[in-house]
């Protein structure tokens, strides 16, 4: 009997237990916490989608003329698609440096950056940056790096780990992908540290060559009397600032991976390395549409300009003027070059540290061109002089369409018949 009641029973399927008040109240409270979490999801999402790009932009392009006097709009559009770019960066496949750059102190640089760093994600604004506390944020997140008075670090007195360290992740981290490697604990274990990001730059001077190539400059200026903006202050425009920072982010959720794979109708002349600066704040622009594509593009095309003038260095500058000295001769002399090179008002080459061009400073900057001084007849005599096939190859390569203004034309040169010796 027993045997048969425990097999019964064991045949009998449990019944589960009435939940109690308390767990009734627990699943309830779940529900309308999952209900909410998914109207906030996808109201979300409608408002990033919704957002307006054009007037975004536009919003924050007025929240920086508002304290900062810039040179010209082209400015100001440029540092205002920047910002956004920052909140895309990681969709693009090259970030160009800002470099806020003045001739003197109190020109509003450190302002442009104390804006940047409320409107760009993750900011990092630095005085005197340590290179190796920079590699290891870096590893943990994305950031925005935000360098003020960067000149005291390239400094002309010398080069040290730091600098060099410096200049190695400025223009590695200009790419994605971009790591660079170091030993770090005590067994000197290689690690390689990502250093892809948006950096902003302010300084005085000019920056070393290779981090400008990778930069859009702001030439920035203290500002004329008539020129008046509107005071700031951290704690009553933060706010504001990190209002403007989640709409760009917000928009970028939404905008910044089309952006990422666009390839942007570039303006004639925005080519090689201002074209990679370009390409991201032209998608940008694109991506926001109304008035932005065009302004992005003028000011482009004015960086470009502005670029060419500052990529005059001296070796251009002789080429330029060595095509102006020739003229249509086949031939001329390095006496009469120099002759002609020295007495340009307003040139360099008659005070090269204190001391005029001669044969041997010409032959060493032209050696550096593949160009050699030659054997050639002028007057009856056998000179030393330069040829124009020669120099013909270089002036094609280096130099621009237009040519190179100088301070003055080469009016003095003799026309003196020069024949060239094979």
């Amino acid at each position: 009997m027993t045997e048969i009641m425990q097999s019964s029973t064991a045949s009998i399927p449990a019944i589960p237990r009435p939940p109690t008040p308390a767990q009734r109240a627990g699943e309830r409270g779940a529900k309308v916490m999952d209900e909410a979490a998914a109207k906030k999801t996808k109201a979300t999402s409608s408002r990033a989608i919704d957002v307006d790009g054009a007037q975004l932009l536009s919003d924050v392009r007025a929240f920086f003329a508002r304290f900062v006097a810039f040179p010209t709009q082209a400015c100001l559009d440029t540092v205002t698609l920047w910002a956004a770019h920052a909140h895309m960066v990681q969709h693009f496949h090259t970030t160009p440096r800002l470099a806020a750059l003045s001739p003197e102190p109190e020109s509003g640089k450190t302002r442009v950056l104390e804006i940047l760093d409320l409107l760009t994600p993750s900011p990092m604004l630095i005085f005197s940056p340590s290179v190796a506390a920079i590699f290891r944020k870096l590893a943990q997140e994305q950031m925005t790096l935000l360098f003020d008075e960067v000149d005291t670090v390239f400094t002309s007195r010398g080069k040290d780990d730091h600098n060099e360290d410096l200049r190695a992740l400025l223009n590695a981290g200009y790419r994605r992908g971009a790591s660079i490697p170091r030993c770090v604990g005590a067994k000197h274990e290689v690690q390689d540290f990502k250093v892809f990001a948006a950096v902003a730059l302010a300084g005085i001077g000019d920056l070393p060559d290779t981090i400008m190539t990778r930069s859009i400059v702001i030439r920035m200026r203290r500002r004329a009397s008539h020129e008046q903006v509107e005071q700031y202050r951290v704690r009553l425009h933060e706010s504001e600032g990190h209002e403007l920072c989640d709409r760009l982010a917000q928009w970028a959720a939404s905008a910044g991976a089309a952006a990422g794979i666009a390839w942007p109708v570039l303006p004639d002349g925005v080519v090689d390395r201002r074209a990679e600066a370009w390409e991201p704040l032209i998608a940008v622009a694109d991506a926001a549409g109304g008035i932005w594509p065009e302004r992005a593009r003028a000011a482009a095309v004015a960086d470009v300009a502005a670029y060419r003038e500052r990529a005059v260095t001296l070796g251009i500058r002789l080429l330029a003027d060595l095509r102006r000295v020739f003229g249509d001769r086949d031939a001329v002399s390095t006496d009469e070059i120099l002759k002609t090179l020295n007495a340009m008002d307003e040139s360099p080459w008659g005070d090269l540290k204190g001391k005029p061009m001669d044969s041997r400073g010409l032959a060493m900057r032209l050696k550096k061109f593949g160009v050699t001084s030659k054997n050639i007849r002028a007057s009856g005599e056998v000179l030393k002089g330069y040829r124009r096939d020669e120099l013909h190859d270089v002036w094609q390569r280096y130099l621009p369409s237009h040519p190179i203004a100088s301070a003055t034309s080469a009016t003095s040169v003799s026309d003196a018949v020069v024949e060239v010796i094979v």
